[in-house]
């Protein structure tokens, strides 16, 4: 396994950086993580491509209300009831919002020919676990009750998510199978589902490659209210007890990523509670990189990939 040379040059400037001076998110407040990871989107994001609809909408959750972008495909019909994705982005649950995973979402939208609902979930610390999973619920529920009269298919719904998203999806598609509420697909792209970093991708890859032990150390810190919270199932998902009858699943994992181990753990709990599942390693990729199209070519072939998946799952292929 070798390192995407696209992948080495990111490493090598971060390392620059680092030399001269620049902190990392985890050595800022979160605040100033937030306006950071913001402002650092642009070098490594592509031009947002085209939709058919792009809007600010807000959907009541548990404490108030949340914030969410609905998208449309290129091409699409105003009439058309549509398949739907709940995205939910990444970012340790500290940082990211809708507008740093706005052109992941535009992509995956035009890609498969569905729409998205872009979750502005409660970031920790200001909002503890599972202050996160109860808003993403809160939507998905939302969306499977009608989505308030859009045109959204109610019974074409998957959810997807990278990083702590890829989490948060695999706690929402439980969610829904235990209310009776089963969806239809899930796409998890490099999700944490063991707090407690033991494996052994974790000790090889927890230093050089983006994403660093230091670093998941402190997300988990800003996340959780104490330690004991990484042993419940919705904070470490590798712990669910019954996975039979969750929604087919695209586990995506990278190479040189510290959580490749525990993402694959997770898709092998998946076959052995029969579901079915597409389990993909990008083997020269880091953490991170799904949201990197602009110096990353596989980036965008992997959204991609996983658009044509969850389109097959939606059987609208």
């Amino acid at each position: 396994m070798t390192l995407n040379p696209e992948v080495q040059n990111i490493i090598d400037a971060m390392a620059k950086a680092e030399a001269e001076g620049q902190p990392q998110a985890h050595q800022m407040s979160p605040k100033e993580a937030r306006q950071f990871y913001l402002d650092t989107r642009g070098a490594v994001t592509p031009e947002p491509p085209q939709v058919d609809l792009v809007a600010d909408i807000y959907i009541d959750g548990p404490v108030g209300l949340v914030p969410v972008r609905y998208y449309r495909p290129f091409g699409s019909s105003e009439s058309e009831f549509l398949p739907v994705m709940i995205y939910i982005h990444g970012g340790g649950w500290v940082v990211g919002d809708r507008d740093t995973h706005d052109v992941v979402c535009r992509q995956f939208s035009n890609n498969g020919d569905f729409a998205i609902f872009s979750v502005d979930y409660r970031l920790a610390p200001e909002a503890k676990f599972p202050a996160a999973i109860d808003d993403c619920f809160a939507v998905l529920n939302w969306a499977l009750k009608g989505a308030g009269g859009l045109k959204i298919n109610p019974k074409q719904i998957g959810v997807s998510g990278d990083s702590a998203g890829g989490t948060i999806s695999t706690v929402c598609a439980k969610l829904a199978l235990d209310q009776n509420t089963p969806i239809v697909f899930q796409a998890l792209i490099y999700p944490a589902t063991d707090m407690h970093i033991k494996t052994e991708s974790q000790k090889n890859f927890g230093e050089g490659y983006l994403l660093t032990t230091e670093a998941q150390n402190w997300y988990h810190a800003q996340y959780l209210s104490s330690e004991l919270e990484k042993d419940d199932w919705r904070a470490s998902p590798i712990l669910i007890d019954d996975l039979s009858g969750m929604p087919p699943a695209y586990v995506a994992t990278a190479g040189y990523d510290p959580l490749v181990d525990e993402g694959k753990a997770y898709a092998e709990r998946l076959v052995e509670a029969g579901v079915p599942v597409t389990y993909k390693c990008y083997k020269g990729m880091i953490h991170g990189f799904i949201t990197m199209g602009k110096v990353i070519n596989e980036a965008n072939f992997a959204i991609a990939e996983i658009a044509e998946y969850a389109k097959d799952a939606f059987g609208c292929s």
